[in-house]
């Protein structure tokens, strides 16, 4: 079975709305490599239209404009791009295909294909989904040291509880925190008297 894993860039307030507003002063060497990984390590990209749209409006004209950027953007050119939508789509950008049916139905039968993992770009509507039903194996967040005090986050109201463990974690110089994690069971009950044993005495 395929790993799904899903990158976001996200303030230190939960914002993932709007990154390009006020993620690039931190975007250094350590993050290209980091969001460079999830990319090499997978053949199919899911993306939902609004993501998709703003990629495909910009990466095609800087893959042919042959600057700095040139490289990634053939990748994104070549790499299986599917596109979650309720309206009928037409692409011009190639390799772009329309997922058919149930999203998470369609996502399965995605993951149950063979080939190397999936990965997620922005789309945070299609993250909580796949966080809700438990198909997205990897969340990398790229913590920014930056509380932007507007827009959307990334967890909306509910009410279940989505349990998660920490996989992996790296502070960049920047300040960035590249936290990745995945699926867990739900911790088990507990209340002040389990935690009392664990507090600190003060230093004498």
């Amino acid at each position: 079975m395929r790993k799904i894993t899903a990158g976001l860039f996200v303030s230190l307030d939960g914002v993932v709305e709007a990154p390009d507003q006020w993620h690039f002063p931190y975007f250094d060497d350590a993050m290209g490599a980091a969001v460079g990984a999830m990319f090499d390590a997978a053949d199919t990209v899911l993306l939902g239209r609004k993501t998709y749209d703003s990629f495909a409006g910009a990466w095609p004209e800087r893959e042919a404009a042959g600057g700095e950027d040139a490289g990634f953007a053939k990748a994104l050119g070549d790499v299986r791009k599917v596109v979650v939508s309720r309206q009928r789509l037409a692409f011009t950008w190639r390799n772009s295909e329309q997922l058919d049916g149930d999203l998470v139905a369609a996502v399965t039968a995605l993951k149950n294909e063979p080939g190397a993992d999936i990965t997620v770009s922005g789309s945070v509507s299609i993250v909580r989904r796949l966080l809700a039903t438990g198909l997205l194996d990897e969340l990398h967040l790229l913590v920014h040291p930056i509380a932007v005090r507007k827009g959307m986050r990334l967890f909306d109201e509910g009410d279940a509880s989505i349990p998660l463990r920490l996989i992996s974690s790296e502070a960049f110089p920047t300040g960035v925190l590249h936290l990745v994690y995945g699926p867990t069971q739900a911790p088990g009950s507990a209340d002040y008297d389990d935690a009392k044993p664990h507090i600190a005495r003060p230093a004498q």
